[in-house]
């Protein structure tokens, strides 16, 4: 499996949370290869499974609000009705919003 790096250097992340931000984005991205390479890295850095369970939590999250959208504008393309429910980038509202349902 080939892996871009992180930035490094100068970069305002510490390495625990480029890699909870990696296993969000494995996840959010249904890539299984990269998901277990983040997770064992996460790990080797002392994170908490409570931590990784977050991050994996979010990447559902976001994937989630990325197949509202889709599951819309599909239907716009064949003029159907879509539903008023916000994609993943829109600001959730209501009591107890949060992002991608």
């Amino acid at each position: 499996m080939q892996t871009s790096k992180l930035p490094s250097g100068n970069s305002p992340l510490d390495e625990k949370l480029k890699e909870l931000i990696a296993i969000g984005a494995a996840v959010a991205g249904h890539c299984q290869p990269c998901l277990t390479h983040h997770v064992a890295k996460a790990r080797e850095l002392g994170l908490s499974v409570d931590e990784i369970r977050a991050a994996i939590g979010v990447g559902h999250m976001v994937g989630k609000g990325a197949m509202a959208a889709m599951n819309n504008f599909s239907r716009q393309a064949i003029d159907e009705p879509v539903s008023s429910a916000a994609g993943c980038c829109a600001p959730p509202s209501g009591p107890g919003a949060k992002c991608g349902g």
